[in-house]
């Protein structure tokens, strides 16, 4: 499928009247389907709205404390291997407001990005839908799980930077000091708006194999092509792990590690369209 095929293919729902959509027709249907996305983040985000005390308490304001899960890990491996520099967010920062619209402000923007979270598997199964009739038979069947895979790699990049590269941050930032006489109070939005960045920067990078898939579906990379610039490739996701993660060595090779798991995925998945390729090509000849 080449990418033009995109709106040449999406004729196949006219099939019927046997007439191919223009392409304003395209247009229209693609208006349609981000409508619908707004309505179903609109509805994730007055969901969050409601319950935007408990998100607050019980979810964005968790990694700083000593408590959570993670700090509670570290803790326990400062005491197992005697190090007390790998125990994290033991003494919780303050938080406070400065502004006079500072809280209501906060409150709709995670209304909002906790309503794209929220809205993911919808969103992706909507723009499935949309491309779904600009597909071969054979590419509809190879590319079946989509969604799926797509939200599976959303939500754990989401799970990944909220349980393992928030804590870290909020306990370098938390915990950093130039001076003695200077105190951390964290304005609340600098904290919320470092936090829903981290969780939805991971969500995005970890859809880095299906993005490779795509590109490869569509012939703008190849397997060969992602090994031969793989050194490259490592020295960017370093370089992206060190710009999500606070700046210290161990942090960044926490986050590397999988991005460059994903990475490799791409190129057994490139690899994967490279075969089925040719087997067709050699069964139609």
């Amino acid at each position: 499928m080449s990418i033009m095929g995109l709106f040449k293919g999406k004729a196949k729902k006219q099939s019927k009247a046997n007439e191919e959509m223009s392409f304003l027709e395209h247009l229209e249907e693609l208006r349609w389907h981000l409508v619908r996305i707004s309505a179903a983040v609109v509805i994730g985000a007055i969901l969050v709205f409601i319950n935007v005390k408990f998100i607050m308490d019980k979810i964005l304001f968790a990694p700083k404390y000593p408590g959570f899960i993670t700090n509670r890990i570290f803790g326990w491996m400062a005491e197992k291997l005697n190090s007390t520099d790998l125990a994290i967010n033991t003494q919780p920062f303050s938080i406070i407001n400065y502004d006079m619209a500072g809280q209501f402000s906060t409150h709709l923007s995670i209304a909002m990005i906790g309503g794209i979270i929220i809205s993911i598997p919808y969103i992706f199964w909507e723009f499935w839908r949309f491309i779904k009739p600009a597909l071969y038979e054979k590419e509809r069947k190879h590319a079946t799980g989509a969604v799926f895979y797509s939200t599976l790699l959303f939500m754990t990049g989401v799970f990944f930077g909220y349980f393992l590269i928030v804590p870290l941050s909020t306990h370098f930032f938390g915990s950093y000091r130039v001076s003695a006489e200077v105190v951390n109070q964290i304005n609340l939005n600098s904290y919320i708006s470092a936090v829903t960045t981290i969780i939805l920067g991971s969500g995005v990078v970890f859809e880095l194999p299906i993005v490779i898939y795509f590109l490869a579906k569509v012939g703008l990379v190849s397997s060969g092509f992602l090994k031969n610039y793989r050194r490259h490739a490592y020295i960017l996701l370093l370089l992206l792990a060190a710009i999500i993660t606070p700046p210290d060595v161990f942090s960044m090779l926490l986050v590397s590690g999988p991005l460059i798991t994903l990475y490799e995925l791409g190129v057994v998945l490139a690899k994967g369209i490279e075969k089925k390729r040719v087997d067709e090509e050699l069964l139609e000849a």
